[in-house]
């Protein structure tokens, strides 16, 4: 699941001539369903939504807070051509979901986001119709947010890295630990070997790689 969450003052959907919703300072998301998207996922990008500081705090302090500490309003729109992929310049949507799926999960989506938050500040558009979205993007501030590729593990993809390194790290060490020791064991009878000849540093000159 990918989405665009756009910080803006003012967004609205129209359809045909009728203006179908409307919102003032808030975020804007177009949201771009998946042929692999869950329940999982979905939950997953609500909370990222709703969580997402790209507001200022009381004190004019930037990346503060997010749109429910603000008490701002919400509108999502479905956009299947973020699941775009490119053959030559042509666009391709076949990792997008099918129409008569997404149309259920994407009321799924809303359903959560409003559960979340506070349904009154929900918008949508009209799933499947031809829109006109207008937005008055603030900054302007865009981020895309993407969730993780279902079956990927619950961790931060970056602090699984971190640990799988540091894993990797151990296990170097201690396959290394055999050898170090029998260096270590066999040491004392060189040295005790060259003790008569007084050649102590030509041992050690030897050890050297």
């Amino acid at each position: 699941m990918k989405a665009v969450v756009q910080r803006v003052t003012r967004a609205s959907v129209t359809v045909g001539e009728e203006q179908i919703s409307v919102i003032g300072r808030g975020i804007c998301v177009l949201l771009g369903i998946s042929l692999e998207d869950t329940q999982k996922e979905l939950e997953h990008m609500v909370r990222k939504i709703l969580n997402l500081r790209v507001f200022e705090d009381e004190s004019g302090k930037h990346w503060s807070k997010s749109v429910m500490d603000k008490q701002y309003e919400v509108l999502c729109v479905s956009q299947f051509t973020l699941q775009c992929v490119l053959k030559g310049n042509k666009p391709d949507f076949h990792l997008a979901m099918p129409t008569e799926q997404a149309e259920g999960f994407y009321n799924s989506f809303l359903e959560q986001l409003r559960k979340t938050y506070r349904p009154e500040l929900i918008k949508d558009g009209k799933f499947g119709a031809y829109m006109q979205v207008h937005i008055q993007n603030d900054g302007p501030v865009t981020i895309e947010l993407e969730s993780p590729a279902p079956g990927a593990a619950a961790s931060d993809p970056k602090q699984l890295s971190k640990l799988e390194k540091q894993q990797q790290r151990k296990e170097k060490t201690r396959a290394k630990g055999p050898s170090e020791s029998s260096k270590e064991r066999n040491a004392p009878r060189k040295e005790d070997r060259s003790a008569s000849s007084g050649a102590e540093g030509d041992v050690s000159s030897e050890r050297e790689p």
